[in-house]
């Protein structure tokens, strides 16, 4: 009996740790307004590195380190790539997953529902499905801030995004997300 006592505490106490988790993450993510950080993303076995700075919803700027300058911009409707070349991308952001991975409050609404996972005892995962896109979503253990993302990209390109110096709250520049005009 006193086993099965022991047993029930057990479980209640591990509950109590990962609904803990979900309401840091969460509480974390509802304090932040925006994000800078350096990145290295990884599509197929090729590696960029960069910077860039989200602001929520929807709003991301990044940068690339590499010969041809490549930009990343959305304004929150528009998403941007463009290069030194002048040549330009221009994707609706609706359907991909920066739609979700840029709204915060998609992302605490589906934490709320979703079970986490503990990797390495250092990363927390969730695994979202949304309009036929997987987005993998990971936030350190530690201090509950966002980490990374796994994606795949419009092209169906394996996209492994990594986050590091994170800053949060930021102030920013003015027009930081301001899309080039269309040719």
């Amino acid at each position: 009996m006193k086993r099965i006592i022991l047993f029930f505490i057990v479980i209640n106490i591990n509950n109590v740790a990962l609904s803990s988790i979900k309401e840091n993450i969460i509480n974390n993510l509802k304090n932040t307004n925006n994000l800078t950080f350096n990145f290295e993303q990884n599509i197929n076995g090729k590696t960029e590195r960069g910077n860039c700075v989200i602001e929520y919803p929807k709003k991301i700027f990044c940068k690339y380190n590499i010969k041809n300058n490549k930009i990343l911009v959305s304004n929150g409707k528009s998403i941007v790539i463009k290069n030194d070349n002048g040549i330009y991308y221009r994707y609706g952001i609706k359907g991909t997953p920066f739609n979700y991975i840029l709204d915060k409050n998609f992302l605490i609404n589906e934490i709320k529902k979703l079970q986490e996972r503990i990797i390495d005892e250092k990363f927390i995962n969730f695994t979202i499905l949304k309009d036929k896109n997987e987005i993998n979503i990971f936030f350190n253990k530690k201090n509950y801030d966002l980490i990374g993302w796994q994606t795949l990209d419009i092209y169906q390109n394996l996209n492994i995004t990594y986050l590091t110096s994170l800053k949060k709250n930021q102030i920013l520049k003015k027009n930081i997300f301001k899309l080039p005009p269309l040719n």
